[in-house]
């Protein structure tokens, strides 16, 4: 199947999504990240203040004749979708309230698995210049997997350390695509809707591996292309639009060629080999004796040469003995106990790092 897909990928293809997503091969895609027409339904233009026009999406593939025409379109493509994606693949739509409500019902109908809802914050949204409503401040993406019993990867150390420790949140705040990274073609926005690319680093990086094919059906300026390439990941591009193809190649194009790709995969904890605390022992990383601390020194405890150790009331494991001198139900005995060296506190997993390190 590699094989079949491999000739489709690292491409931007001319075309309508639905007929080219019928002509892959099925269960082919790692994963789909679709950004596709919003249905505004802007009925009148609108200005700043200062009389200034507000540019909007005013192209014709925004355009529907009515909501039913639009879920028409939706169920079609989605259908394609489900198609070509493999089974433990992932699919990511982003929409705004004019659209999102329906196709997440639509996306249920069809059978995908809804995983999480997650809101993109703006911290630079465009203000309402009319004073009738709310200031549009996010936009919502639906992260969802094939069938409810999917395997689906999701890179939680990975996205667990790009929020400095802590456990990532369903609501990103991210600037609006400006500045330098925004397209231009003849001083003005080469497409209405560029996605940041922080946005999509943080969804690929998520849910994909390096290697993995990522399919855009709807292309534009081509962000998706360009993040896949910087995470050493293939990607897909469909677009309709010819002007849009040239802008998404010549971005690509200017993307260096990944360098170290060991430093695009965050392994997964649990996929790493156990390493029991006695093997420390056993291998001179700790000796029969050394006195181990919790990080305030308040609690101390003794490493024996089965690899247990005893504190002055509790003899057992790690983790238990750790649990004990809290008068806690658990305890991560590698985080919480330290060992001194040379007046500083380390850690005891460090020790277990060194050795993971060693045995491969």
């Amino acid at each position: 199947m590699s094989e079949e897909i491999d000739c489709w990928t690292n491409k931007i293809i001319l075309g309508e999504c639905i007929e080219i997503m019928d002509s892959l091969p099925n269960n082919s895609i790692d994963m789909v990240f679709a950004d596709p027409p919003y249905n505004l339904q802007l009925e009148k233009e609108l200005f700043r203040p200062n009389n200034s026009r507000v540019e909007g999406v005013s192209e014709s593939w925004d355009q529907f004749d009515s909501f039913s025409s639009y879920d028409k379109f939706t169920k079609s493509w989605l259908s394609s979708v489900r198609n070509i994606l493999k089974d433990d693949g992932c699919l990511w739509v982003i929409g705004s309230y004019h659209n999102i409500f329906r196709i997440g019902a639509i996306l249920q109908e069809l059978g995908f698995w809804i995983l999480n809802d997650v809101v993109w914050r703006k911290n630079n949204p465009m203000p309402n210049f009319r004073g009738r409503r709310y200031t549009n401040a996010h936009e919502t993406l639906i992260w969802c997997s094939k069938h409810k019993n999917s395997k689906y990867t999701f890179n939680y150390e990975a996205m667990k350390s790009l929020n400095e420790g802590l456990q990532m949140r369903s609501d990103w705040l991210i600037p609006v695509c400006n500045g330098a990274e925004r397209v231009k073609k003849d001083g003005k926005k080469a497409h209405p809707t560029q996605k940041p690319e922080a946005l999509l680093h943080r969804a690929i990086l998520s849910s994909s591996r390096v290697g993995d094919v990522i399919l855009d059906p709807f292309f534009g300026s081509g962000t998706t292309g360009v993040v896949a390439k910087k995470l050493a990941r293939k990607y897909i591009g469909i677009e309709r639009e010819k002007n849009y193809v040239e802008i998404a190649d010549k971005r690509i194009r200017e993307v260096p060629d990944t360098g170290d790709i060991s430093l695009l995969d965050t392994p997964s904890k649990k996929a790493e080999p156990r390493i029991p605390f006695g093997w420390l022992v056993e291998r001179g990383f700790l000796e029969p004796g050394t006195i181990l601390v919790d990080q305030r020194r308040r609690h101390s405890a003794k490493v024996r040469a089965d690899g247990s150790i005893i504190s002055s009331s509790f003899k057992g494991s790690i983790h238990q003995v750790g649990a004990s001198v809290q008068s806690a139900p658990t305890c991560n005995g590698w985080q919480f106990w330290h060992l001194d060296v040379e007046g500083k506190l380390m850690p005891i997993d460090m020790l277990r790092q060194k050795l993971r390190a060693e045995l491969h």
